[in-house]
């Protein structure tokens, strides 16, 4: 089954997706998504505070540009892949100097999409809802939030459950509770 865990900064989404991944019977592997690049000191800390949480059992492995070559490499029946999170991803497609990959994006955004539906395991992918705010006066932010958005709505349309947290409530937006 592939589930998309979604829901704002700080909304409790991880957490969620990671008591999910805790009462899985079988093996887990945790993909992550997050580069760390240019000494940022503060998002390091992030990284390493979900580093923490993990527990020693699960799998990891760190996931480039290519997610769904590692998901179907890592994917196994009766397991499950915690993919955290879609938003690091999509901003692996982005340089340095704010310039966005769209072609290699959209490539490997049909790629993912099309693992996912071949999916033997369980998949859990944890995303973030950031375009709920002001529109941001950056060309390169609005780029992100579009391209988040429309991933979300492609990932939500091929998961069989969709669920929205939020203060550490999960919503069922999609598929049983």
């Amino acid at each position: 089954m592939t589930h998309l865990i979604t829901g704002g900064a700080r909304s409790g989404k991880s957490r969620y997706a990671e008591s999910l991944a805790l009462a899985h019977p079988g093996p887990v592997c945790y993909l992550a998504t997050a580069e760390l690049r240019g000494g940022d000191a503060e998002f390091a800390a992030r990284v390493e505070h979900h580093r923490r949480r993990r527990p020693a059992e699960w799998s990891l492995a760190e996931a480039g540009r290519g997610l769904a070559d590692e998901l179907c490499h890592r994917d196994v029946a009766g397991g499950l892949l915690l993919i955290d999170c879609l938003g690091m991803w999509l901003m692996r497609f982005f340089d340095e100097d704010g310039g966005f990959d769209a072609a290699g994006f959209e490539q490997e955004c049909a790629a993912l999409l099309a693992a996912l539906e071949r999916a033997r395991g369980e998949v859990l992918l944890v995303s973030n809802e950031i375009g709920w705010g002001v529109v941001s006066a950056s060309a390169q932010t609005r780029c992100f939030v579009d391209e988040l958005g429309r991933l979300n709505q492609q990932a939500a349309a091929v998961c069989r459950r969709v669920t929205l947290v939020a203060c550490g409530l999960p919503l069922v937006l999609k598929g049983e509770a």
